[in-house]
């Protein structure tokens, strides 16, 4: 079973095999590969509750466990507290015989397998040259670029795939979930598409022939790729399984100079989660916010705030012209941007009620965004600074006469 056939990628086998060249079919291959469990990951449709069923049964089989009882909730929320009200998280137990609790038995089966999935792709890396220095830099390079200069296949598998969906679906949307969950369930979770990362990188080396597996992981594999395109969260205890439908509502953007297509959440005018069931998570350009940020932000709801990146958003999303209006915040200095040519540095005193002394200093980005126009930010300051551009050249650890002989900056 495999999540999304490439004739390209069939007809192309033996030169990935056999051949230290990374060519640019390769490439193209596996990120399209990565977009395909990256769709699966952001998928906001509903769960396919009867290849999600089957999937898990395997697991549970597999693990010498009965078949349990479905129970599908409509969110990871709903499943917590389902989970708490009915107390189906008791201590995992050992004796002589091993472990008895099932998700303990699942998880520990699922770990070995990965064990030995990555023993066999270990093999094969001391082929590849330049090893050591590779890390780094097939995360920050595009794939394209990485392989011109000898980046091995593997380090760009890792980071075009493992890395980047990682970032996007575990660091991203599994913790937006996770911040409405009460950290009251024992026990292992599961995040069914949020896992993408792992089941897409064992399957890149699978489906390009660059390693062979062992039948018992090929079948683990084939339950989990299954598994992660079907549903969402999901719980096993000895005798039930909690089955989370996946979200209704899922808005992501680019990250800014990633080039690996990670994705970040985000909806500027409603919330960027939500499932069947109403809860909802707010986040602006992949920071969770309390909904008033997205639906209702005022000057004196942003002086009550005491969280930093909360309070930034807010301003942001209110607009920093119309905030510094509503605050009243007092003009101390201002000077033409000369990293910016026809821009304006403003220096402003810090609003009464923020709890931190210092200025803010507002100015203009350097280069575009995504739709053309220039972001305006505040960056805080010390309070002993009085010029605006003095202000700019400490952001930089430079002096303001310094900063003013900058031709441009971004």
């Amino acid at each position: 079973m495999s999540a999304a056939p490439f004739r390209s990628v069939d007809r192309s086998r033996a030169q990935f095999t056999e051949n230290t060249d990374v060519s640019s079919d390769f490439i193209l291959a596996v990120e399209a590969v990565r977009d395909v469990w990256l769709g699966h990951g952001l998928c906001a449709r509903p769960s396919d509750r009867v290849t999600a069923e089957s999937a898990v049964a395997q697991l549970y089989r597999k693990s010498g466990l009965r078949i349990p009882e479905f129970v599908w909730v409509s969110s990871p929320v709903a499943g917590s507290d389902l989970i708490v009200a009915e107390g189906l998280s008791p201590p995992m137990s050992f004796d002589g015989n091993g472990i008895h609790c099932a998700s303990a038995r699942i998880a520990a089966m699922l770990s070995e397998s990965r064990r030995r999935m990555d023993a066999r792709i270990e093999r094969r890396r001391s082929d590849w040259p330049n090893e050591r220095r590779a890390v780094e830099a097939a995360r920050v390079k595009p794939p394209e670029d990485a392989a011109r200069v000898g980046i091995s296949p593997d380090r760009i598998i890792r980071a075009t795939v493992w890395d980047s969906l990682h970032t996007t679906l575990f660091d991203g949307v599994a913790a937006a979930i996770r911040a409405l969950l009460t950290p009251a369930v024992l026990g292992v979770t599961w995040y069914g598409q949020q896992e993408a990362h792992r089941v897409a990188y064992y399957d890149t080396y699978r489906r390009f022939g660059l390693a062979k597996f062992h039948s018992h992981d090929d079948a683990l594999l084939d339950a989990n790729i299954a598994l992660t395109g079907a549903t969402g969260w999901w719980w096993a205890f000895d005798n039930v399984c909690v089955m989370a439908e996946r979200p209704t509502t899922l808005h992501t953007e680019p990250i800014p100079g990633r080039v690996h297509n990670e994705h970040r959440l985000h909806h500027a005018d409603a919330p960027a989660l939500e499932f069947q069931d109403g809860r909802t998570v707010f986040v602006q350009h992949g920071t969770i916010v309390p909904g008033w940020v997205v639906r209702d932000p005022t000057a004196e709801r942003i002086a009550r705030e005491r969280n930093v990146e909360i309070r930034r958003c807010a301003i942001e999303r209110l607009g920093w012209d119309t905030y510094i209006d509503a605050a009243g915040l007092t003009l101390v200095d201002q000077a033409d941007d000369p990293g910016n040519a026809g821009r304006t540095l403003r220096l402003y005193a810090t609003p009464d009620g923020w709890g931190r002394s210092g200025r803010i200093l507002l100015a203009v980005n350097g280069s575009s965004e995504r739709d053309g126009h220039r972001r305006q930010y505040g960056l805080h300051v010390p309070r002993w600074i009085s010029s605006a551009l003095d202000a700019a050249g400490w952001t930089y650890g430079l002096g303001g006469v310094d900063y003013a002989r900058l031709v441009r900056r971004t």
